[in-house]
């Protein structure tokens, strides 16, 4: 069973960072690409950033190039987001996605498993 749990999620100042962590189990996880996306509160889904499934390639949305950072440690079958200087625009719900491919994408639709989310709030 494909498993893909967020964590890292909480409250931070604006200008403040957190890192995103993405356990994944029930696959082989160096096989896959993946992505993160966002869905902030009264918004559509939004990618975030994705990476192929070697760890290089990494890209990501204009709204975040230059603070976010994503990356991926195959051997611990774990996914990241480094999150820097974050904004309150950046408050959503964070998701991790398993993609069908080796290469990353900004199609929802190449993408099969979906994490539970996990809640980033920016505010003073």
């Amino acid at each position: 069973e494909v498993q893909l749990v967020e964590s890292g999620g909480g409250l931070v100042q604006p200008g403040g960072s957190l890192r995103l962590s993405c356990a994944a189990s029930g696959f082989t996880f160096s096989s896959y690409a993946m992505s993160w996306v966002r869905r902030a509160p009264g918004k559509g889904l939004e990618w975030v950033a994705d990476i192929d499934s070697s760890g290089n390639n990494p890209s990501s949305a204009d709204s975040v190039k230059g603070r976010f950072t994503i990356s991926r440690d195959n051997a611990k079958n774990t996914l990241y987001l480094q999150m820097n200087n974050l904004k309150p625009e950046d408050t959503a719900v964070y998701y991790c996605l398993k993609s069908r491919y080796i290469l990353g994408s900004t199609r929802h639709e190449d993408y099969d498993y979906w994490g539970q989310g996990t809640q980033v709030t920016v505010s003073s």
